[in-house]
């Protein structure tokens, strides 16, 4: 199984990125998928997640009305796109692979991706 992340870079602030992580080896269209981050010095936090039919999403408080997550299950894929960005988003971005289809309870991770923000 894996899990790779893709899309991160660099942008100033107020601009976008869209995220995108890859599942493979196994389907999981019937599991729920998320991202997480870590900034620097920091413990890695929840931004958002989608449950397996994509009709529940939740987000983190500091990216509600900012960010939106999408998944296709065809691709085997899920989607976070980035709205006005804000330096305090720069982190390692991961995607993660729910246990269940509904909640977000990590049991695959992906690599990361770098997204850093400039003021």
């Amino acid at each position: 199984v894996q899990l790779q992340a893709s899309g991160g870079g660099l942008v100033q602030a107020g601009g976008s990125l869209r995220l995108s992580c890859a599942a493979s080896g196994r389907s999981f269209s019937s599991a729920a998928m998320g991202w997480f981050r870590q900034a620097p010095g920091k413990e890695r936090e929840f931004v958002a997640h989608i449950s397996w039919t994509g009709g529940i999403t939740q987000f983190a408080d500091s990216v509600k009305g900012r960010f939106t997550i999408s998944r296709d299950n065809v691709k085997n894929t899920v989607y976070l796109q980035m709205n006005s960005l804000k330096p305090e988003d720069t982190a390692v971005y991961y995607c993660a692979v729910s246990s269940n289809r509904a909640t977000m309870t990590p049991a695959y991770w992906g690599q990361g991706t770098l997204v850093t923000v400039s003021s």
